[in-house]
Formats: structure tokens, C-alpha cells, sequence
């Protein structure tokens, strides 16, 4: 954070100033470029205020001198927007939500671009875009009239609106003004999964109400689907003016992500009319007596602070009183209490709410109720917590003399569709390297659970099950001792499912599989080059006589560059959409390997990028490139394995992800597979780090790197190869080893397989 020697009291005509820290994030590259810039550009910007060792600079000469040089990073609007708030008192970012509204209406219009004009004059400009905005958004909150002081963030804001889009640019007010507020646990919704959750509501919904709306993905999601009226509340008022505010925008510009990617827009705005308000939904619902079409929530989880001995006889209740450890049954019933008979309501739960017995009782009644229509399992990392696979509840209001509901359909989001050739045994889709693939492939997921449930509702006597992915279960069947509501538990393929002759199929499919990966690594483990010998054996030149440098040191000597992993994304901000509009990445930005994020675990495994933008913050990232040497930065204590990896072509373009580093040498002077094998060595990594609770930190800059002709280096690269080879084929035939097993024991128990005669 700066010293606050800005330009706060400064004549109207100054510019904020920002640190070489700033102007390394602004510009998207290192500390040390920076550096760079100063020492060998007479014509960097002199020190316009702070001290000698921590100077200050004038932010309009920094963004001019980087525009001259191309040096601007396609996210530098964002981050110039960041800097300014940061220059700001609090509650600068609040003051310009509607104006975000504003300019991208007024964009839609025409009108001239206002970051172009004088301070005195943007500022005007500024009030009289906000005073032709609907009520509706320029009440959210009085926002005064800008002072001169403001004109730096109103001309970054007016700039990040134009060239990033008005969603990037809300993302980073709501990202400062959550900084600032403190809050905590304001995930968003991923636009995939409200994309999903909104095509769950039967046709011809026009009302929608989310009573947890957060930034408002899930009310995008329902307009997009055809909902017109659109009600919200959440809890920090932050939160109700950004999804207000994104409500509002132009349909376009309201979209992020895949998204926007999809089909095109219904009208020039996303609704046609918008209700939000702030406040605690359960204790003060801000909309008593109203009833919609359709309800869509991610409610907030395991609070045990959320009302219950004063709400104890709310009328809400009808299934039951929530205890106070379950929390999301008292949104479940809120939900319910908000809808028309027969209308539908869609939330986002915990897996343990299907199961825990303290809300069994109000399972049984929304069960025997026909209240409960359906429960959809997600794979994990579907949306934060990540580590936990959620599960989407689809819920009906009863009616009054309507149809008995018997049956209730579970689909399991968490299995890969089976294909011909697959079978029981199959582990799903694999990655190079024999892991299972992490990411969540959005468009099966979606096809597979819209297929199981359309079919549901169009006659659910007549649903054929799918054993392993979805089945209707009768609903006496569910009210037993436990009541649980897990779709793995009923989904599951039994016994009677199981064709012997698909379970033979599988069998010699993996033996197949298996024996050309023993020979794989048969020939992995073995080196054409004959015999490896003992150094002093070949040269008497032991390893303890090598020279060696310092990763910090071959930096300094141009032999390499260090680079940085990127910074995981702010909470609710959705601030990595940034990568879907790289200006500066050419064509295709933000699709094929450029929305794809190399992640730790894809490290450790050998998988291909599996992470995905919005994870991340895209303005501190870095593409790898074929020939880098990716390291952890860090990984918990006793961790053996994969530490560092070199870049192959197929994964080029990929954004570097949180908690790694780039080693990127002049292959004039350093082969990679040399570098990556003496980087992850254990002992290198030891000498490196320090430990913490658990978790060791490595300094890249600390590991050494013996000093070798580079002819020298190529033969122990190839060498290294040839391990990395081995390591990757023993991986992937283990697993297909576990398969094949796993597929037998399934056999010989349920009776589809005869073990072969003989001894």
C-alpha cells in the first residue's frame, strides 16, 4: 500500500501517483522490470513525490510512457482502476457503481468517451451520465457529486468500462469494496452452474426471485433463460448494489464468461424489471407476501447464527422448524414459502444436508409432501467450497387438489457418461499421464443432467433408469430410518444392472490396455545408451566438485527469467473473466489453451491445464511457453514427487495458476530438462525452503544449478527425459492395473464373470 502522499489535495489538473510495485501490476510485469525501465530508459518518468527508497510516480506520465512503448498489458485497465481506488478513502468504489451503469448505457447511445475529457470536465460528465440513469439504479444510494480528487478513479473507471467491458469493471469495485467491508464468504456462482440451475424452471417463468443474490450470476442466468421480473436481497449491501447495478447494463455487458459465449441476447436489456434490496432474507425479507414463478439460490452454509430461536413460529415452517445446525433447511423452506403452487425452486446445498440426521424430519416431509422433485450431484471443484461436490435440490410448491408426486429422480453429476466400449470399472475420461482429469466438463455435465430430468417431468411413471447416472426412486422408498437424499446412494448400478457381457468387454480391454503399458514402461526403463556408471568411474570428477549458481544469480545474468504464478481471484469479485477479453493475446483469447490454467495438481500428476480462468487473477498471470521450467512454490511438508516440469508444446498458451513459479532459460545457455531435473531434486528443494504449519515455502531464487558446458547439460537433460518418461508410464500403468482389477472383483461378485477353471 503506498505512503498517502497522493495527490488527494492536489490542483484539479494532478494525477494520482502510484509506486514501482503499482506500476508493475498496472504494466503486468515484474518488480524487476520496473527496475529495469529506471535504469535504462532516460525517458521513464522521473519521481514525482515519496522518498529515495520508496518513490512515488505521476500515474498519467507511467500509463503514457507505457502506451509509447507497448508495454500496456491487456490488464491494465482493471488494474489502473484497482490502483486508483487504492488511492481513494473508503467507500470510493460505492460512489461509482451506478456510474458503471452509466457509461455502459451511454456507450450503447454514443455518447463521447468520458476518460477523454479534462479533470473539470469529467467530473461533470460523470454526474450528468448518473442523473439520466433509471431510479432505479441512481437510488441504490446517495451518491453525491464527485469531487475533483475523484476525476483519477472516474477516468480509470470510464477506461476499464470501454476496453475490458462494464462486468470487469463492476468485478473490481465490488472486489475494493469487499476488501474494505471485511466480508467473508461471498463465493460466486460459477456462470456454468447458474446456467444450469436456470434451465432446471419449466418454460414461461417470468418471475424470479433470489433471496442470497450475491453479484446477481444466478438472476443473470434465469433473464437469459427468458425471466422478465427479477427480485433479489443479500445480506451486504455491496453485493445488492452490484448485481442491481449488472441487472441494468446492457444484455451484452451484464454477460461474462461462457456465458457470453452463448447464445445471443433476447433483448438490449437483460430484464424488464428489477427489484433488489439489502438485508438478512431470513430475519428481514425484504419481499413478505411476495410469491414468483421460480426461486434460484447458492444460500450461505453452516451458519448456526442465522435466527432460529427468534424465528422459532415463523409461518415459513410448513415442513418443520429448522434446527440451528441446519441452516440451509430454513432457506429451503423460505424458498418454498416465496413461490406459486406448482412453481419451482432451485438451490445450491451442501452434500451432508441429504443425510444429517438432525434434519431428517423435514427431508421426510418434503419428501411425503412431494415438495422435493429432484437432487443433482456435482463433481467437485463444480463451485467453492471446491474440495466438496454439492448437490442442486430441485423443489415444486405443492397445489392444492394437483397431481400426487410419487417418485423423486437423483442424477449423479459425478461419473462420465459410458460410451460403447465402457463399462462398470471405468474410471471416467483420462489425461495424459493416466490421472483422472479434474476440471468439470461443463457441456456433458449439463447435457446429461437436462436429458435425465426433461425426461423426469414429461412423465415421471414412465422414467427409464440409468443405472450409474440417474434413476426415479418411489418415495415410500425414501422414508425409511434415515431419509437420505444422496444420489450416490440410489444411483449406484446394483447387481441386476451389470451385463456380463459388457463386464467381459471392459476386462479384455484392459488387459489389452495393460500389457502395451508394461511394455511402455518396459522400454521407459530401460537406456539406449547403454549402462549409467559411477562418475568417478568415467571421469573422476565427483558431483561434490561441480561449480554451481543460484537461480537469483543466472537471472541476473540473463541466463534465465524467473516469473511469478498468478494471484488466486477475490472471493465474490469473478475478477479472472479478465482473460475472455486478453486484447493482447491475439485471436481466440480467452478460448482453447488460452482459457485453460496450469494448476498444481496438474503438476504433481502429469495432467494437461485443467484450471479455468475465473480461478485466478489474469492481470498478475503469465502464459508458459514450450521450453519453460515450471516449479511449486510450495507444497505440504514430506511432499516427494513431481516438483518441477518442462512445458511441452501442447500446453503452451496456458495461463501459469496460483503457488508456481516459470524458470525460463536462453536455450542458448541452459537446457530446460536439465534445469527441471535439478530444480525438483529433493535435496535442492530442501536447501531452499523454509517450513511452516506444515507447509513448505520454496524461494526459487535459493536453488543452485551446477555450472556445465551445455553439451554437458543436453546429455543429463536427455537423461532426465527419459526419467520423466518412466515416471509417466508407471503412473499410467498402475491405474489401468486398478481398473482392471477393480473391474474383476465387480465381475466375481455380482455374478457376471465365472473365474477360469484350472489351479
Amino acid at each position: 500500500m503506498p505512503k498517502q502522499q497522493t495527490a488527494h489535495g492536489a490542483s484539479p489538473g494532478a494525477s494520482a501517483q502510484v509506486t514501482a510495485a503499482e506500476i508493475s501490476r498496472i504494466a503486468g510485469v515484474t518488480r524487476a522490470t520496473v527496475s529495469n525501465w529506471r535504469r535504462r530508459h532516460a525517458d521513464f518518468p522521473e519521481p514525482d513525490g515519496g522518498t529515495e527508497s520508496s518513490p512515488l510516480y505521476d500515474l498519467q506520465a507511467v500509463q503514457e510512457w507505457l502506451r509509447k512503448r507497448g508495454q500496456s498489458s491487456a490488464g491494465a485497465p482493471a488494474e489502473e482502476l484497482r490502483t486508483a481506488l487504492r488511492l481513494r478513502p473508503a467507500g470510493m468504489a460505492s460512489r461509482l457503481f451506478p456510474l458503471v451503469a452509466a457509461l455502459a448505457l451511454d456507450g450503447e447511445r454514443g455518447e463521447p468517451e468520458l476518460d477523454s475529457l479534462s479533470d473539470t470536465e469529467v467530473l461533470v460528465a460523470a454526474r450528468e451520465a448518473v442523473d439520466r440513469l433509471p431510479a432505479a439504479v441512481a437510488n441504490l444510494e446517495s451518491i453525491g457529486s464527485y469531487e475533483t480528487a475523484d476525476a483519477a478513479a472516474v477516468r480509470a473507471l470510464a477506461r476499464c468500462v470501454r476496453e475490458v467491458g462494464a462486468q470487469a469493471a463492476l468485478d473490481v469495485l465490488a472486489e475494493r469494496e469487499l476488501e474494505e467491508s471485511a466480508a467473508t464468504g461471498t463465493y460466486r456462482t460459477p456462470d456454468e452452474l447458474a446456467s444450469l440451475m436456470a434451465r432446471l424452471l419449466p418454460a414461461g417463468a417470468h418471475s424470479a426471485l433470489d433471496p442470497a443474490c450475491g453479484g446477481g450470476g444466478l438472476l443473470v442466468a434465469a433473464a437469459q433463460e427468458g425471466v422478465r421480473t427479477l427480485y433479489g436481497q443479500d445480506v451486504l449491501p455491496v453485493q445488492a448494489q452490484r448485481a442491481a447495478v449488472r441487472l441494468l447494463l446492457p444484455a451484452g455487458d451484464a454477460r461474462s464468461g461462457a456465458a457470453r459465449r452463448g447464445k445471443a441476447a433476447k433483448d438490449p436489456a437483460l430484464a424488464e424489471s428489477v427489484r433488489i434490496e439489502a438485508g438478512d432474507s431470513l430475519r428481514a425479507d425484504a419481499f413478505p407476501g411476495l410469491l414468483v414463478d421460480a426461486v434460484l439460490c447458492n444460500p450461505p452454509f453452516g451458519d448456526r447464527d442465522w435466527g432460529q430461536e427468534e424465528l422459532a413460529y415463523d409461518p415459513r415452517w410448513a415442513y418443520g422448524v429448522p434446527p440451528r445446525s441446519e441452516s440451509e433447511l430454513a432457506w429451503v423452506q423460505h424458498a418454498l414459502a416465496h413461490v406459486e403452487p406448482g412453481g419451482y425452486a432451485v438451490l445450491l446445498l451442501p452434500p451432508a444436508l441429504a443425510f444429517r440426521s438432525s434434519g431428517r424430519r423435514i427431508r421426510t416431509e418434503l419428501a411425503r409432501s412431494g415438495a422435493l422433485r429432484a437432487v443433482v450431484s456435482l463433481p467437485a471443484r463444480a463451485a467453492q467450497p471446491f474440495h466438496v461436490g454439492l448437490n442442486i435440490w430441485v423443489l415444486q410448491r405443492p397445489e392444492p387438489g394437483g397431481p400426487e408426486r410419487t417418485s423423486v429422480l437423483f442424477v449423479s453429476g459425478e461419473v462420465e457418461a459410458q460410451g460403447e466400449g465402457s463399462g462398470p470399472g471405468s474410471r471416467g475420461a483420462r489425461s495424459r499421464g493416466g490421472s483422472a482429469q479434474p476440471s468439470v466438463e461443463w457441456l456433458d455435465l449439463t447435457k446429461r443432467v437436462l436429458a435425465s430430468w426433461t425426461s423426469f417431468v414429461a412423465d415421471p411413471d414412465a422414467f427409464t433408469d440409468e443405472p450409474g447416472v440417474a434413476r426415479a426412486v418411489p418415495v415410500v422408498d425414501l422414508l425409511g430410518d434415515v431419509v437420505d437424499f444422496s444420489p450416490a446412494r440410489h444411483v449406484r448400478a446394483t447387481a441386476a444392472d451389470v451385463s456380463p457381457r459388457a463386464l467381459k468387454r471392459r476386462v479384455t480391454e484392459l488387459r489389452g490396455k495393460l500389457a502395451e503399458q508394461v511394455g511402455a514402461l518396459s522400454a521407459a526403463s530401460e537406456s539406449e545408451a547403454g549402462e549409467w556408471e559411477p562418475a568417478d568411474a568415467v571421469d573422476g570428477a565427483a558431483r561434490e566438485g561441480w561449480r554451481t549458481a543460484t537461480v537469483s544469480d543466472l537471472a541476473r545474468g540473463g541466463a534465465l527469467t524467473l516469473l511469478r504464478g498468478a494471484m488466486p481471484a477475490s472471493r465474490d469479485t469473478g475478477s479472472g473473466s479478465t482473460a475472455g477479453q486478453d486484447k493482447g493475446s491475439g485471436a481466440g483469447a480467452g478460448t482453447g489453451a488460452d482459457a485453460r490454467v496450469l494448476t498444481v495438481g496438474d503438476l504433481t500428476a502429469g495432467t494437461s491445464p485443467s484450471g479455468t480462468p475465473d480461478r485466478i487473477r489474469t492481470d498478475t498471470a503469465h502464459r508458459v511457453a514450450a521450453g519453460d521450467v515450471v516449479l511449486r512454490g510450495a507444497a505440504p511438508q514430506g511432499t516427494r514427487g513431481v516438483m518441477a516440469r518442462v512445458v511441452g508444446d501442447e500446453d503452451a498458451g496456458a495461463w501459469l495458476g496460483p503457488h508456481l513459479h516459470i524458470l525460463r532459460p536462453d536455450p542458448a545457455r541452459l537446457d530446460a530438462w536439465f534445469l527441471a531435473g535439478f530444480v525438483g531434486a529433493d535435496d535442492n528443494i530442501a536447501v531452499a525452503s523454509t517450513g511452516t504449519a506444515g507447509l513448505t515455502q520454496i524461494n526459487p531464487g535459493r536453488l543452485r544449478i551446477p555450472l556445465l558446458p551445455l553439451a554437458q547439460q543436453q546429455r543429463y537433460g536427455e537423461a532426465f527425459r527419459r526419467v520423466d518418461e518412466l515416471r509417466a508410464a508407471a503412473r499410467a500403468t498402475a491405474v489401468t492395473g486398478e481398473e482392471m482389477a477393480t473391474a474383476m472383483v465387480l465381475g466375481l461378485t455380482s455374478g457376471g464373470l465365472v473365474p477360469p477353471e484350472g489351479p
